[in-house]
């Protein structure tokens, strides 16, 4: 990346998990009663043919760790464990019950927090009450985010055992001083153990979470961390940029001073050698953020044009309906989005009346749906185009004005009716997809919400 094109694009920019993002939501417009309705119709829509997928949110950890940005509860307490379980399966019980027939699940996916938080008898009672009314669809793909420090060979088989085949290990970065800035303290030898557990055990997808950008990060810490990377050999990686947003996320990220944080330059030069280093090593650039080798189905999935990205992240095929359970949990029936409460009091007390726990939502409108297919386009195939748009999509003479300059720069060039995103542009994809988010065009955010885009 050249130094000018960073100083000029590096600038406050979504993440694109979701179109619109959540600070545009039209939440004085979102009714439970629309949301469920929406549910029911993507349901009856998708279900037969692809499935549903669930998200569940298990917030416990037992330490801080200062570069985290998730929902999470600080606690040593063992015994939140079975009453936290029995409450996300009763709320997976309301919306079986809303459903008209028995839901066919291609995905799950358990994240945190520190899903190996729980017990190996906790997880069980979990996946197990999950499928009293449910089945499995033919294709199905679970997943799981492991600790390291904590993960224990019985969980890994035992969720094995129950189906999953995928699990992903936090890294982050191998260097002492940043670990000690982050509170993670992580040994190699703990990341080398449960990845050969997994590896043994028979899962197919192994990745580890890498990030850039962290306190006191060196590009010699940057090349030591993917040399050991390498030795262990994982299928897929994301090479996440670290997101400090402590306005946001309050104290949990002030462990450090801003000025201990890569700056601008400093930083580029972090992503550009992990990422000359990963693909030196055999992994491909998927999207943005993750690379895989070529037998991860992530990298299959690229291949045939078949990456979906929703509010887990990128996923290796898509469901129409994404159903999240938990604490702060967010769904996707498509035509809407709804967010539990982000308290687990407030989550609790909900449940306790027999009520989903949705706080908040936003229902797409007909402008939403079209720019969500662009942005998603975008961010899982780096192209999108776009058919009679003077009629379906009028937006896109003010789209592309705002890509204008991108053009002049390289980053994209113009086809008949669509762009692609060139390889100098891929670092600049959320920059992009910006010119495309017509919400955030119309009334810029008057604080910071979001991180940098580079």
């Amino acid at each position: 990346m050249q130094p000018s094109l960073v100083q000029k694009y590096n600038i406050p920019g979504p993440r694109y998990t979701s179109y619109p993002t959540v600070p545009y939501w039209q939440e004085e417009l979102f009714h439970l009663a629309d949301w469920k309705t929406t549910v029911l119709k993507s349901f009856n829509e998708s279900n037969n043919s692809e499935g549903i997928s669930l998200y569940i949110h298990l917030p416990f950890c037992e330490s801080l760790c200062t570069f985290c940005g998730c929902n999470k509860r600080i606690t040593k307490r063992h015994e939140v464990e079975a009453h936290y379980i029995e409450a996300v399966l009763k709320e997976w019980k309301m919306y079986c019950d809303l459903f008209p027939n028995k839901p066919i699940i291609k995905e799950i996916h358990l994240g945190g927090g520190t899903p190996t938080f729980f017990s190996t008898a906790h997880l069980e009672l979990l996946i197990n009450g999950l499928f009293l009314s449910a089945s499995k669809a033919k294709n199905y793909e679970f997943s799981f985010e492991g600790h390291p420090n904590n993960t224990t060979r019985q969980q890994l088989q035992k969720l094995y055992d129950l189906g999953f085949r995928r699990v992903s290990f936090g890294v982050q970065d191998y260097s002492k001083k940043v670990q000690e800035a982050i509170h993670r303290i992580q040994p190699f030898h703990n990341v080398a153990k449960v990845t050969f557990w997994a590896k043994e055990i028979g899962y197919t997808s192994i990745g580890h979470d890498l990030i850039f950008g962290l306190p006191f990060q060196t590009i010699e810490d940057v090349i030591e961390t993917i040399d050991k990377t390498k030795s262990l050999q994982p299928d897929r990686l994301a090479f996440y940029s670290y997101a400090h947003v402590p306005w946001i996320k309050g104290n949990g990220q002030r462990g450090f001073k801003d000025a201990d944080l890569p700056q601008d330059d400093e930083k580029r030069l972090l992503y550009e050698e992990g990422k000359r280093l990963l693909s030196k090593n055999g992994y491909h650039e998927i999207g943005m953020d993750h690379f895989a080798l070529e037998n991860d189905s992530m990298f299959v999935s690229a291949q045939k044009g078949k990456l979906h990205r929703n509010f887990m992240g990128y996923t290796a095929s898509k469901t129409q309906l994404l159903i999240g359970l938990g604490v702060s949990s967010i769904s996707d029936s498509w035509y809407a989005f709804a967010q539990n409460e982000k308290s687990i009091e407030d989550y609790y007390a909900r449940l306790d009346s027999n009520e989903f726990p949705v706080f908040r939502g936003h229902l797409l409108t007909r402008e939403d749906l079209i720019i969500r297919n662009h942005i998603l386009n975008l961010m899982c195939q780096f192209e999108t185009s776009w058919d009679n748009s003077s009629l379906q999509f009028p937006e896109i003479i003010e789209v592309l004005q705002h890509l204008k300059e991108m053009e002049q720069d390289g980053l994209m060039v113009q086809k008949e009716n669509g762009i692609i995103i060139t390889e100098k542009g891929k670092p600049f994809v959320r920059n992009i997809c910006m010119a495309f988010d017509l919400h955030l065009i119309r009334k810029a955010p008057e604080t910071k919400l979001f991180s940098m885009t580079i």
